[in-house]
This record gives C-alpha cells, sequence and structure tokens, in this order.
C-alpha cells in the first residue's frame, strides 16, 4: 500500500506509523460516559474509513487518510491541520 504524504510524496506504507481511526481527533470535553464511549467503542465497517497515520520515516507530520478497508486503496490524504472538525 502506498500513501501520498502532501510533504513528500508517494510512499510505501511502512514508513507510516498508524494511530487509528480519524475518531480521536472528536474528544469529548466533559462526561465520563461520552469519554468511555471514546475510548472503548470504535466502529469496525467494512469499506471507507477515515484514519490517523504519522509520516514516521519522513516529515512526521499527522495525516488524516481516507482509506477503503475492503480493498486498502487509499483515497484521499490531508495534513491533519489542514483538517475542519
Amino acid at each position: 500500500m502506498r500513501i501520498t504524504c502532501p510533504n513528500c510524496g508517494s510512499r510505501d506504507s511502512r514508513e507510516y506509523f498508524y494511530l487509528g481511526a480519524a475518531k480521536l481527533l472528536d474528544r469529548p470535553e466533559n462526561g465520563a460516559a461520552a469519554f468511555h464511549d471514546y475510548v472503548y467503542l470504535r466502529e469496525n465497517s467494512a469499506g471507507p474509513n477515515t484514519e490517523l497515520w504519522q509520516h514516521e520515516m519522513g516529515c512526521r507530520a499527522w495525516l488524516h487518510v481516507t482509506r477503503d478497508t475492503t480493498s486498502h486503496a487509499v483515497l484521499a490524504v490531508a495534513l491533519v491541520s489542514e483538517v475542519s472538525r
């Protein structure tokens, strides 16, 4: 699988560190029940998903990647700092 870093161009996925679902960007401000759901409840749906990746062996930027989990096709990549929440 190849991911196109906005700073470095197309690179092999072995250069990146996978953090998880982009849901992690939407941390709840308060409430124990909301924080429990944030930490422990995750969807594992097939098809397009948004994920967080870090270009660990490159520019070290955090990326917001939209990837189809059934085919591993990368559909979109943006810097996390440029993604509106």
